[in-house]
């Protein structure tokens, strides 16, 4: 059983099935300026905490902003990005391989010129594709933005679990109407980053996060991702008939 988003109201009025909060997430790119409560979203971090971690240690950390704090944080980095020169700032991790190869490489350019297509940006419009960048540190016009850290002394396997998580609250939110974008590019700007939220050097910042009601009407949020079939990551032994 499942309801539409109403036009007013709380997140909490919302209630989709597990599979159907699967089915419906991804990545929205557009979000309408509707607040959302604030206990709305400790609901959906109380929800995604249920989530397995390595010995119960629940590794993760998550700087939860809105209103001026969130606006600060999207000028701070908008203004360093107009300063000077991108290349400056640098994640503390790689996120992608550094020799890339098939089928990641293949998949990561289909995203790429899917997105740019809808929008109807060409190849080389380098001005076009750095406004829709810059749209990123606008955390997409959500209302709420989130940053998540680990402890830098904590290994591989809080990375997995802080994974999880993530993942997890990002179907706790579809589950209530909401919608999300993980956002690897703060991760870029830790140094402008820590010290507007108080983020000791002793935790690595991992990525960002927008939360929102998703923009119905924007174009942007028509790209619709394909997934590999099951055939093509999962082996299956044992099994009979």
């Amino acid at each position: 059983m499942s309801s539409e988003t109403p036009a007013s109201g709380t997140a909490t009025e919302v209630r989709l099935s597990a599979d159907e909060a699967l089915r419906s997430r991804r990545s929205v790119r557009a979000f309408l300026p509707r607040p959302v409560e604030r206990t709305a979203v400790e609901e959906l971090l109380a929800l995604a905490s249920r989530s397995p971690s390595g010995s119960n240690i629940q590794p993760w950390k998550v700087h939860v902003f809105s209103g001026a704090l969130r606006r600060r944080i999207t000028s701070t980095i908008l203004e360093a990005l107009d300063r000077g020169p991108r290349e400056q700032y640098r994640r503390e991790w790689n996120y992608y391989p550094v020799n890339w190869r098939e089928p990641y490489i293949g998949r990561r350019r289909k995203i790429g010129w899917d997105l740019y297509g809808l929008l109807g940006i060409a190849k080389g419009d380098f001005e076009r594709t750095e406004q829709q960048r810059r749209q990123n540190y606008e955390f997409f016009g959500a209302p709420v933005g989130m940053i998540f850290t680990l402890d830098e002394d904590l290994e591989i396997g809080s990375w997995l679990d802080l994974g999880i998580f993530i993942g997890s609250l990002t179907i706790a939110a579809r589950g209530r109407g909401l919608d999300t974008c993980a956002q690897a590019a703060f991760a870029d700007f830790h140094t402008l980053i820590r010290p507007l939220l108080g983020i000791p050097d002793n935790q690595i910042i991992i990525c960002g996060m927008a939360l929102g009601y998703a923009d119905p009407d924007a174009l942007v949020n028509r790209l619709a991702t394909e997934r590999a079939p099951v055939a093509q990551f999962a082996n299956f032994d044992g099994f009979e008939g």
